[in-house]
């Protein structure tokens, strides 16, 4: 699975808006829309601030476990 398909899906089952998520990763909703469009990358420093805030791994997070 694409690491920004599991993005949006974290996002989206906790009804949390992209602007919401961007504000926790310094991002603007615009900034953070690109990343799970594919227009941006995700900083690994951020992969790490996600990863804690969804209280998920990072291999589960870039789609390489599904648990």
């Amino acid at each position: 699975m694409n690491y920004r398909i599991r993005m949006r899906n974290l996002r989206e089952d906790r009804d949390l808006t992209q602007k919401e998520v961007g504000a926790i990763i310094n991002k603007s909703q615009q900034g953070y829309s690109h990343i799970e469009d594919g227009r941006a990358e995700l900083k690994i420093e951020d992969l790490i601030t996600l990863c804690r805030f969804y209280k998920v791994s990072a291999d589960y997070f870039i789609g390489m476990t599904d648990n």
